[in-house]
């Protein structure tokens, strides 16, 4: 791995700040209307990604895999804090062929191939589910601030799709994402004390990685929120560096789904730029 050049600095000892990105949303040369409107706002959504057979067999996979005794001790079974619920299950595209298939039916490689404007591969997969009840929220936040730092990703040059399990309605914690922050680079600041990973996937209010709330507040007043619901099979295909966030889930109603993060063959990982030793491959695979 090599060493490069940071231009987006962040994790910062000073006062941290918003620059505007220095990378293009769009690298391909696509003029669907689709792509376009991903340029513009940092995401889309599509419904009906997945039939219910796909879907059934997917969250079967989150039983199979979370109650499996070989996995009790296994890194890559995420739970909630002081609770067996699962929380995330990772690698889940190299764990189950079941959930990798529903993957490839689903379009979002193609999609990916043509906002990215190469071939890609996975940076990251899990099956994240917030049981009724007692699902943790996830606290705003932008992932190429933690892949660049964490992870060495050296430009936004990433997506990630959310395929749905279960509808996702205003009131079990659904995907919130401010259209438009992905023109921007939020700095935050802290320094990453090392194998933070450990802490920062079951905190529900994480201190580094996360912008202020000065800067949340910034965001929100400039390009408003948008709560993204849509059905079970539904799919989001969002920009890498849009601040999002979801919010806890108290209600009877189970939410799980399938995230994938595609990273483009061109945008290779390099060193980690908080000075931290690399995570995890299943947290951030390298081709």
């Amino acid at each position: 791995m090599t060493i490069a050049i940071d231009d987006y600095q962040s994790r910062v000892s000073g006062r941290p700040e918003i620059v505007e990105r220095r990378d293009p949303v769009l690298w391909g040369r696509s003029e669907d209307p689709e792509v376009l409107q991903f340029g513009e706002r940092g995401y889309i959504q599509r419904e009906g990604a997945l039939d219910r057979q796909r879907i059934d067999g997917c969250l079967a996979e989150i039983d199979r895999i979370g109650s499996d005794p070989r996995m009790a001790g296994d890194p890559r079974i995420i739970r909630e804090a002081g609770s067996e619920a699962v929380r995330s299950i990772f690698d889940v595209h190299d764990l189950s062929e079941v959930v990798w298939e529903a993957v490839e039916r689903s379009g979002a490689i193609d999609l990916a191939r043509q906002i990215l404007g190469s071939d890609v591969y996975v940076h990251q997969s899990r099956l994240n589910y917030k049981p009724g009840f007692a699902g943790g929220a996830f606290y705003w936040h932008s992932d190429f601030e933690t892949w660049h730092a964490e992870d060495g990703m050296p430009r936004p040059r990433a997506c990630s799709a959310s395929l749905a399990l279960t509808p996702n309605e205003t009131y079990n914690g659904p995907l919130m994402i401010m259209p438009g922050t992905h023109k921007y680079y939020v700095q935050c600041a802290g320094e990453t004390p090392e194998d933070y990973y450990k802490e920062s996937l079951v905190s529900t209010s994480p201190k580094i990685g996360v912008p202020s709330e000065e800067h949340i507040s910034e965001m929100y007043e400039r390009h408003g929120l948008d709560v993204l619901t849509g059905g079970a099979g539904s799919m989001t295909m969002f920009d890498c560096n849009a601040l999002h966030a979801s919010g806890g889930n108290i209600t009877p109603l189970p939410r799980a789904n399938v995230f994938i993060v595609f990273n483009s063959v061109e945008n290779e990982l390099t060193e980690p730029f908080a000075g931290t030793p690399p995570r995890p491959d299943f947290l951030a695979r390298r081709p």
